[in-house]
């Protein structure tokens, strides 16, 4: 093989970063079988409930392995127009306003696709998930940072974004609640947030993917306040609140053109997402709310648990109103976050991820994901304590 084969590939591509989590999970896959306890990876470790695979089983019993239409089965399309009305209060035409997708991922690559011209700017509050700021790259858009803080529990500001905000910017990317930082807004600063995208004439790609994994008060859609419908696209998917990350199944609603426009990309590249996926998240939407509930109790119960022992420990940690992430600062240790990880896990066999891969304003933080037992937390949070007092000594 040549040795110079990195001269084919695309220089945007050679320029991206590798994730600083699969980095990081390198070193961890290297201590397999060392009774290390994972923090890291934001998984349910639920299993998708039985009624769900069931449906797959049944649907393949029945014979369907074939493609969908593009847009996804009409029925789920239905079942999902039903789910965001009752739960986000925004009304959307499964005819042509609904696409259904690979994941959420897929979702806003997509967006970004079909709606970004080279140059075209878009912003995102940081700290965020890993591939929003690759993702704009790959389209030849610019990503335009807005910090958030540990000192308002993360949340995204409208004063944040009018600081932040350049000519050209096109495109607002929300997650709310947040990954890493669990971070939400209230409707108060949902609502400022919403005015200045329309006083800005901005697009928002608002990813809800943690929505019902909300703890503290409730969640609010932005496509839900007045005059926002028509310029958001929401993005939702099954992977969290459903525990069915490996279906890869996920949603887009939004304005019929726009919808048409990444359907156009979707049906050149994905064709449709798997009709097994689809069943099963069909059954997910119509019989499932009950099993969403009990894991939210059951994250709800462990988010307090992390939380009061990270600050029992010296890890100042704020709440997080949502999400299955904490985001303790180390900084008070006088050591980077990243030392903090390599010790933890190298010391204590306990996995975090570094928070400076989830961009420059996670510097002094470490994700913490408590999507695992509750005896596993516990264990975890011991360790921590451990290493902690050994680095303060």
């Amino acid at each position: 093989m040549s040795s110079d084969s990195k001269r084919w590939v695309a220089s945007h591509v050679a320029a991206l970063p590798k994730s600083g989590i699969r980095d990081f999970f390198e070193l961890v896959a290297k201590m397999k079988g060392q009774d290390v306890i994972s923090l890291g990876v934001g998984e349910p470790d639920f299993v998708t409930p039985w009624h769900v695979r069931e449906a797959a089983i049944y649907a393949l019993e029945k014979g369907k392995t074939y493609y969908t239409s593009n847009l996804g089965m009409i029925e789920l399309r239905r079942a999902i127009a039903g789910y965001v009305t009752e739960h986000f209060s925004v009304n959307y035409r499964p005819e042509d306003e609904i696409l259904v997708t690979v994941g959420v991922s897929e979702a806003i690559d997509l967006a970004l696709r079909a709606l970004c011209n080279p140059g075209d700017k878009v912003m995102y509050h940081q700290p965020c998930y890993v591939s929003y700021h690759p993702s704009v790259a790959l389209v030849h858009a610019e990503g335009i940072a807005v910090p958030t803080y540990a000192k308002d529990g993360f949340a995204l500001t409208a004063e944040a974004l009018r600081a932040a905000w350049v000519p050209g910017c096109k495109i607002l990317m929300l997650n709310l609640p947040c990954n890493p930082t669990g971070g939400t807004c209230s409707l108060e600063q949902l609502t400022k947030i919403a005015e200045f995208c329309r006083e800005k004439d901005l697009l928002v790609l608002s990813d809800e993917i943690y929505s019902e994994l909300t703890f503290d008060g409730v969640h609010t859609s932005i496509a839900s306040l007045p005059g926002m419908a028509e310029r958001t696209i929401f993005l939702h998917g099954f992977s969290k609140a459903f525990a069915m990350t490996g279906w890869r199944i996920g949603y887009a609603c939004g304005p019929a053109p726009l919808i048409d426009a990444m359907m156009k990309v979707h049906q050149y590249t994905m064709l449709c997402a798997s009709i097994i996926a689809q069943e099963a998240a069909l059954e997910a939407l119509l019989r499932g709310w009950d099993s969403v509930c009990k894991m939210r109790d059951q994250y709800h119960r462990r988010r307090d648990l992390v939380v009061r022992r990270f600050n029992e420990i010296g890890l100042t940690c704020h709440s997080p109103r949502g999400s299955f992430y904490a985001f303790p600062s180390v900084a008070q240790l006088g050591i980077t976050e990243k030392d903090f990880a390599v010790g933890l896990l190298q010391q204590e066999k306990v996995a975090v991820v570094p928070g400076n891969a989830f961009g420059v304003n996670g510097i002094g933080h470490v994700r913490a994901c408590f999507a695992t037992s509750y005896e596993q937390l516990i264990i975890a949070c011991d360790r921590m304590d451990r290493f902690v007092q050994g680095v303060k000594k």
